[in-house]
């Protein structure tokens, strides 16, 4: 989904657009979806591809969305160098969209925290 810079920000909120275009992070603790724990599923706020199921999030403690486990095939995982860390970065496999990043530090079974921010998701309720 190959879309130009004009049609995001048309289509995206200021905060959404920085965080799916331009990488940015929003503050922790400010998103809407940090303490948020309805059943449903956590699509991309930019292309509506379907991200995380409601199962598998969980309250991290880290001030963003937190989720042990994606939807198969739904993202794109990405070296990310930048402040002085080896992380990796994950984007949404439809547009591209900058989502968070994934860390080897869950306490599930899976080990993982995709940690999220919630400028790039939106929610369907069961």
């Amino acid at each position: 989904m190959k879309k130009g810079k004009e049609y995001w920000k048309k289509n995206l909120d200021k905060m959404s657009y920085e965080v799916l275009r331009n990488a940015a992070t929003e503050m922790p603790f400010s998103g809407e979806y940090n303490m948020f724990f309805e059943d449903g599923s956590y699509k991309c706020k930019g292309c509506g591809n379907v991200l995380f199921e409601s199962k598998s999030k969980f309250d991290s403690g880290c001030g963003w969305p937190s989720f042990d486990e994606c939807i198969k095939g739904s993202i794109i995982y990405k070296e990310d160098n930048s402040l002085n860390r080896k992380r990796t970065e994950i984007l949404c496999s439809n547009c591209d969209g900058h989502l968070g990043h994934v860390f080897n530090d869950g306490p599930t079974d899976t080990g993982l925290r995709y940690c999220v921010n919630s400028a790039s998701l939106n929610f369907k309720k069961d």
